[in-house]
């Protein structure tokens, strides 16, 4: 029947979520295809998204939204969430994922991906990156990251789905191409195969993705000689590409989306890896995206049978742009650096602002702090908060914020210095900070703006929206993750409203009427 169809061209862009949304993991469930991504310290962690065409996104939640599902006390950026898996069976969703300095792999199920979800179901080994494959038979086998560097391979276990107890003691069942990081396992079964399937080499210019196939879930598999997905050797707008997932489509054609990054002339970005989606062909028995191909493209036109189910959608939800009034409770696409505060985040205080209270630790620190955000998901944009603060305590703080992580951020706010309350801004580089404007301010409300292009971030204000005064700028290459000192950087840019008390809790409230996203 399917030879006998009619193929189309479909155009869309990518990538098809922009921003720090990486590792992404795809399912197709009756009319939905539904996706997640790593959240790392942010919470809630794991946004979910669904789609009828794989191209259209709306997101319908965040799979961890409650604190007995992830505790990130304490926990530094690039840690947290590591590379969810999300699967379907039976009328049941599985979410598996790694809680690297909390309780390790777990999984959590629901029967409505927008939730609840169940609370964790802990599984006993691996490292990192675990994944779920269902059999025919009905065993259910974990496959897990174990290792460091050359030494990383893949296990895999039986488990008993409803209870996570281990049936198998782990074997060893993948060591990748021999390459760094054999990360992401995931096992299907295709045509009567299985395939074992990871990416190797590091996320960054090195990163691919590899397959083998095997009679058999524990292999061995017979690896394809080549990756099936890398720009590792192509001069392309499109780098680090990677940490696959496949889907089959309505007609039977094979999808697979995976992390990218934009990387500027200069070789940086601030949105950090973002989720990509390109058609699968199959060639004798083996799956293959883009070899060095260049065929992931930013643009792209594929011939492929027309999708049974049309987009609800018009245009691609999952891009967030414009006024939010808050006069309803935050968005799904908003989140908090580790787990908010009671009372200090709230919308009903006061009908139609968001209210902040700073706490004593500010956006250096790695303990609870008040900042609330969105990811930047355009290079060229404007963030435009309207704020109410007049702080009454010395050290009180709040204002609007573009960060990376605790080591790098810019912010432009009102504290209250010296018995005076100033507007200032702050640049904060590789851990150190720095002053770059102040002076005192006598008006309760401000418009406080950051600016951002290709190259920096530009902080300015204005008391009624048609002057601004420019209070300093940044470059945009301090804010990516290419610029990590301490650590790997996993996360891209987001910019947030936040306030902090330097020390003590703040008792003054900082009101924001409204935030602007513009490109």
């Amino acid at each position: 029947m399917k030879d006998q169809l009619l193929s189309k061209t479909i155009r869309y862009t990518n990538p098809i979520l922009p921003g720090f949304y990486p590792d992404p993991s795809i399912v197709k469930a009756e009319d939905y295809f539904y996706l997640i991504c790593s959240s790392f310290e942010y919470f809630p962690g794991v946004p979910i998204f669904r789609s009828r065409d794989l191209i259209h996104w709306e997101q319908i939640g965040n799979v961890l939204d409650q604190f007995s599902q992830l505790d990130l006390t304490g926990q530094k950026s690039s840690d947290g969430i590591y590379a969810p898996v999300l699967r379907y069976h039976e009328g049941i969703f599985y979410m598996i994922t790694t809680d690297v300095r909390g309780i390790g792999n777990f999984y959590v199920t629901a029967t409505n991906p927008a939730g609840p979800w169940s609370d964790p179901i802990r599984i006993p080994y691996g490292g990192i990156d675990p994944s779920l494959f269902f059999d025919d038979d009905g065993k259910v086998y974990v496959t897990a990251q174990q290792g460091a560097d050359y030494d990383s391979h893949a296990i895999q276990y039986e488990i008993n789905i409803a209870t996570g107890e281990a049936l198998s003691d782990p074997q060893i069942v993948w060591y990748g191409d021999g390459g760094p990081w054999t990360e992401g396992p995931h096992l299907y079964k295709i045509n009567g195969l299985y395939y074992m399937m990871s990416a190797s080499g590091g996320t960054a210019k090195e990163h691919r993705e590899i397959i083998g196939r095997s009679e058999n879930p524990y292999g061995p598999f017979d690896r394809y000689p080549e990756p099936i997905l890398t720009h590792r050797d192509l001069d392309h707008p499109i780098q680090y590409l990677g940490h696959a997932d496949l889907v089959e489509d309505h007609q039977g054609d094979w999808w697979a989306v995976f992390l990218g990054v934009r990387l500027t002339d200069d070789g940086y970005s601030v949105l950090g890896r973002e989720t990509f989606l390109a058609p699968v062909v199959w060639k004798d028995g083996w799956p293959h995206i883009d070899n060095n191909e260049g065929t992931v493209s930013l643009d792209m036109s594929v011939q492929r049978l027309e999708m049974t189910e049309p987009s609800d959608l018009n245009r691609n939800e999952a891009i967030v742009v414009g006024r939010e009034d808050f006069d309803a409770e935050l968005g799904p696409h908003w989140l908090y650096v580790r787990n908010p505060t009671d009372g200090k985040c709230t919308v009903t205080e006061r009908p139609g602002f968001l209210t902040l209270y700073g706490q004593e630790a500010g956006l250096n620190d790695t303990q609870q702090i008040t900042f609330v955000g969105r990811r930047q998901q355009h290079l060229n944009a404007s963030f435009t908060a309207c704020i109410s603060f007049v702080p009454a305590f010395e050290g009180e703080e709040a204002g609007l914020c573009i960060r990376r992580d605790e080591d790098a951020h810019y912010e432009i706010g009102i504290r209250r210095s010296a018995g005076q309350n100033i507007i200032f801004a702050r640049l904060t580089e590789r851990g150190e900070s720095e002053i770059v404007h102040e002076s005192e301010v006598e008006t309760e409300q401000l418009l406080l703006r950051i600016e951002s292009t290709e190259d920096q971030y530009t902080l300015t204000c204005s008391e009624d929206g048609q002057s601004w005064l420019r209070l300093g700028s940044g470059t945009a290459r301090a804010i990516s993750p290419e610029a990590f000192v301490h650590k790997m950087c996993f996360t891209g840019a987001v910019v947030g409203l936040y306030a902090t008390g330097n020390g003590q809790e703040s008792q003054t409230p900082a009101r924001f009427d409204w935030f602007e996203y513009l490109v």
